[in-house]
């Protein structure tokens, strides 16, 4: 059974890093994007995980350039970014791409197993993915949910 700690992925700084790392946390993946009408949700998604990270939360951002051209940025810009304009301080990553032949497999194995309304195609950016402690996708959440609106969520998945 494919769980997270099944894969990889480049940090935004160029290492690649085997996301066994989070084993036993709840981790919310999102794709996201500077350029976004969603992209205040940085600030929602820093505030989840300063919340919940001494409870087992990780927040994962991957950026994502795939939806109207709207992270146009190098990896350092996209850094950069994140830290002037959110103080993101939850791990980000290397641009992806989610939908397609060039998907990261990462982003495939989670379309397949919490697909949307679009199929399991992802629609936009800020699209949000909850795994629980197991490794196992828990639920997916539209780009228009608010980090906020899945409190309740994430303390259940912490709790389990």
């Amino acid at each position: 059974m494919t769980t997270l700690s099944d894969f990889t992925a480049t940090s935004i700084d160029g290492t690649e890093r085997p996301l066994a790392d989070y084993e036993g946390k709840a981790v919310l993946v999102v794709n996201t994007a500077s350029k976004c009408g969603f992209t205040p949700q940085y600030e929602g998604l820093e505030e989840l995980y300063r919340r919940y990270a001494d409870d087992g939360l990780v927040v994962l951002g991957f950026p994502c350039d795939q939806f109207a051209h709207q992270e146009p940025g190098t990896e350092d810009e996209i850094a950069e970014f994140c830290q002037l304009n959110y103080g993101v301080s939850f791990p980000m990553f290397a641009k992806v791409d989610v939908n397609g032949k060039d998907a990261h497999p990462l982003f495939a194995w989670l379309r397949k197993e919490r697909g949307g309304i679009a199929g399991d195609r992802i629609k936009w950016n800020f699209t949000k993915f909850l795994v629980g402690r197991d490794g196992r996708p828990i639920k997916r959440y539209a780009s228009a949910t608010k980090p906020e609106k899945i409190a309740g969520d994430i303390e259940a998945a912490l709790k389990g």
